[in-house]
């Protein structure tokens, strides 16, 4: 690997804004880092929005038209184009891995419908776009918000190549374990989610044999948050940390974290900054 950069994805746009679902959960950025600022192996990206051409390539064009009129469309067109961009800076060896940062796109947005607060699709774009300029195939997702990931399942149904486990509240395995839901129940712990992760995701996942590992972190499953599973905040760097030991392992390393759902502030400003510890190899 040419490099064992963490790159970091965030928009000052982000800041002061009351975004949809998630509210100025990012109004102490980029301060909280603070000396990871000036790290020699951090580097720090403003995205640029995604192109509406690569929009289209996953989602229908009335589905656009539907949420390009929104305050925050663009919000959501920077982050997927730090997905973008990030997964694109993962394979070429700039960086090993990253977070991105995000607003307004992800895991609820599928092909032709979008809600809660995630209206555009953040991982279709990307790995779209990985797929056709560098032929990249297998991805597998992790996706640990609080909700089931509906748009992202509808995103890559019948793909084969694709292994999307999401931790949520039904139980479902489909297309021979390559889709799959885990309920975590209402209340959990730490201890048993890392448990979950390792059984239900990673014993696949090395089955699967991944180029890239994508996860969807949402710490709306963190205490007193919005989709409170009883999780505290350390449970968020011992999750990278377990996930990060298997890509390291499986395929050089090469991990996108994106930050979904959540919007307490104080949380927010805690994880981020000890995810990217982890990643550094530092946490």
């Amino acid at each position: 690997m040419a490099s064992r950069k963490v790159g970091v994805f965030f928009s000052r746009k982000f800041k002061g804004r009351d975004w949809p679902i998630l509210g100025d959960r990012f109004k102490d950025f980029p301060e909280v880092f603070g000396e990871l600022l000036s790290h020699p192996r951090v580097a720090f990206y403003e995205p640029e929005p995604v192109s509406e051409e690569l929009l289209l390539k996953v989602h229908s064009p009335s589905l656009l038209e539907t949420v390009k009129p929104a305050w925050h469309y663009e919000g959501g067109r920077i982050t997927v184009g730090g997905c973008v961009e990030a997964l694109e800076k993962i394979w070429t060896g700039e960086i090993v891995s990253a977070v991105v940062l995000s607003v307004a796109a992800g895991h609820h947005a599928g092909p032709d419908r979008s809600w809660g607060g995630t209206y555009i699709s953040s991982f279709g774009p990307a790995v779209v776009n990985l797929r056709g300029k560098y032929g990249v195939q297998r991805f597998a997702i992790l996706d640990t918000d609080s909700h089931h990931a509906d748009g992202d399942r509808a995103m890559f149904r019948g793909d084969r190549n694709v292994l999307h486990v999401c931790f949520c509240s039904q139980s479902q395995v489909e297309e021979e374990g390559l889709k799959v839901d885990v309920d975590v129940g209402w209340k959990t712990t730490d201890e048993a989610y890392l448990k979950l992760v390792e059984e239900e995701f990673i014993s696949r996942a090395e089955s699967f044999k991944p180029d890239v590992v994508l996860h969807s972190l949402g710490y709306d499953t963190c205490q007193g948050d919005y989709g409170d599973r009883g999780l505290t905040p350390g449970f968020f760097p011992k999750l990278a940390l377990k996930v990060k030991a298997f890509t390291d392992k499986a395929c050089q390393g090469r991990y996108l974290i994106a930050i979904m759902g959540g919007s307490n502030p104080q949380t927010a400003s805690y994880i981020i900054p000890e995810i990217v510890k982890v990643l550094l190899g530092e946490g």
